[in-house]
């Protein structure tokens, strides 16, 4: 019978980028929404400062990981060049750090020599491009992916606050904002941790002391410096 296994590491990238993305969108649009509201604004005001946050943030998340990821798909790039021109140039001297690298994990060096030999034979840039320089298919950058998952994935984090500002009375904003986005945080992490096989404890722990800790400083902040409306 075939064996069939699914690996957590294949999400990765799309989940590392999906969960910035969220947990950024929940803690900005809370921290900015409890900041103007502890500045003493309107209701009126603090939505539309709120919707400027989701838009903004939200392009913003999809400009930074498309660059930042554009940048580790250029250097993997670059590195594989540079691997092809020493592959043309001087295979005896790639065959060798290949065999070298097999028997630091433990080959003894005629088993090693083989083993690169085979996998040269078959495809060589492949073989240095995983076992040399740590690039493969799973772990390889994807800028467009990040960047859409990102932004996707901020907006809906960022919305969920001001769902709460349409819902809940100016007076209690604040409470209810912070109480509902340190939920929506708990519940993220939670998410995150059981899609990536992860302690789900942990993840919500960590995502929303951070939270909290945000919001806290924001709300002081804007309570420090703001005018009553």
């Amino acid at each position: 019978m075939s064996h069939f296994e699914t690996h957590t590491v294949r999400r990765i990238g799309w989940l590392r980028a999906s969960v910035l993305g969220a947990n950024d969108g929940i803690v900005s649009s809370a921290s900015l929404v409890v900041g103007v509201a502890a500045a003493g604004a309107s209701s009126t005001s603090i939505m539309t400062a709120g919707i400027a946050g989701l838009v903004a943030g939200s392009m913003a998340m999809a400009a930074g990981e498309y660059v930042s990821v554009s940048s580790q798909a250029d250097a993997e790039r670059a590195d594989l060049e540079r691997e092809r021109n020493e592959l043309s140039s001087d295979p005896e001297q790639e065959h060798k750090e290949m065999t070298a690298i097999y028997v630091a994990r433990g080959l003894d060096a005629e088993l090693a020599s083989k083993v690169a030999t085979q996998l040269m034979t078959h495809d060589a840039l492949g073989a240095h491009s995983r076992d040399e320089l740590g690039i493969s298919d799973t772990m390889t950058a994807r800028p467009v992916q990040a960047a859409l998952a990102s932004a996707v994935t901020f907006s809906i984090g960022a919305t969920l606050p001001l769902l709460i500002v349409l819902l809940v009375p100016t007076s209690a904003l604040m409470w209810a904002v912070s109480g509902s986005s340190l939920l929506f945080l708990a519940l993220l992490g939670s998410l995150a941790a059981r899609v990536g096989g992860a302690s789900a404890m942990i993840a919500a722990t960590r995502v929303t002391v951070w939270g909290a800790l945000a919001m806290a400083v924001t709300a002081g902040v804007g309570a420090l410096f703001g005018v009553p409306a």
